[in-house]
């Protein structure tokens, strides 16, 4: 009897927690940015909300939560509850902070607490320079600081712009040294000023300056062009074998419903075909993606492997 009760009450469960996802969502959803307003992440992430409340029916709140090169958003959307009412939008620092900071500083596992919905776009980093440096190409800046090693100066604001950089260092065997910023506007800020001469950093903010003539676009990090900005080189197409590129996508803490991941995924994928929402993302210097969710799953796997080669070459460790 005790037995027959357990099983009844089993299936009451699975055939509630069934029908909450066939009805999902029935209340606004918060969506954690791991970033302050005004910074690619959150554009981005306010892109995706914006197209997953139109498209779902229920606001879709940002919640920005910066800190930490995003580890602490993260860990807040690992402890929320596994209903699709809490979202991470996140990218690659999700993917490299656990080689910095290690698993027992925010108490999550980048892999197993999460699961993975759709990655919405790639946004190329960009090397670009601040006009006074005479090099108008990759060749050119690897061969002007190959004769001034130690001389060149670089700002990053950020652990991926830092092992992006590098990894570039290493790969064409140049030597210019690392000046630290605490974000992306105060390193950009002084490249502007010409107090920094060299960056790579999210394309995002740097497109403006580069059709500004106030910086120069040299090359941008991906495997391949970006649709964002076509004119532009990779920096492999000089330097074989570099490819970095810096992803944004939509994970749903472990445990989230399958119908609902899928709900999700379905709809920033019918966003990222409108010709509407990828004219929004190129103007912001992103190239729309989406995928399936083990697409997605994969691209995190592979990267979080690659870059803890990555973090273990440079030495690199959280302040």
């Amino acid at each position: 009897m005790r037995l027959t009760l357990g099983v009844i009450s089993l299936i009451s469960i699975v055939g509630a927690s069934l029908a909450q996802a066939q009805q999902y969502p029935t209340k606004p959803i918060r969506m954690v940015v791991g970033f302050p307003p005004g910074g690619a992440a959150d554009i981005l992430g306010r892109i995706a909300a914006k197209s997953l409340s139109e498209s779902l029916g229920q606001q879709v709140v940002v919640d920005n939560r910066g800190g930490a090169s995003a580890a602490i958003a993260t860990g807040i959307a690992a402890r929320a509850a596994p209903d699709g009412y809490t979202l991470l939008f996140t990218s690659i620092p999700h993917v490299i902070n656990p080689h910095l900071y290690g698993k027992v500083v925010y108490g999550y596992d980048a892999i197993k607490d999460f699961t993975p919905v759709v990655q919405f776009v790639a946004v190329p980093l960009m090397l670009a320079v601040h006009p006074s440096l005479p090099v108008k190409s990759v060749k050119e800046l690897i061969e002007y600081a190959k004769t001034r090693p130690g001389q060149i100066n670089y700002a990053s604001g950020g652990s991926p712009n830092y092992l992006a950089m590098e990894l570039f260092k290493s790969m064409a065997g140049i030597d210019m040294v690392h000046i630290p910023y605490k974000g992306a506007g105060p390193a950009l800020t002084d490249l502007l000023a010409g107090q920094v001469r060299v960056t790579i950093a999210s394309a995002v903010p740097l497109i403006p300056q580069t059709k500004a003539g106030k910086l120069r676009g040299l090359a941008v990090t991906g495997a391949k062009r970006s649709g964002a900005v076509p004119e532009l080189p990779t920096i492999g197409e000089t330097v074989p074998g570099y490819e970095v590129t810096n992803w944004f996508g939509v994970l749903a803490p472990a445990g989230t419903a399958k119908l609902i991941v899928s709900r999700i995924n379905a709809e920033l994928n019918n966003g990222v075909r409108s010709a509407e929402l990828r004219k929004q993302l190129y103007a912001q210097g992103a190239d729309p993606v989406g995928g399936t969710a083990e697409e997605f799953a994969a691209i995190i796997k592979n990267d979080f492997e690659k870059w803890a080669k990555v973090v273990k070459m440079s030495g690199a460790k959280a302040d």
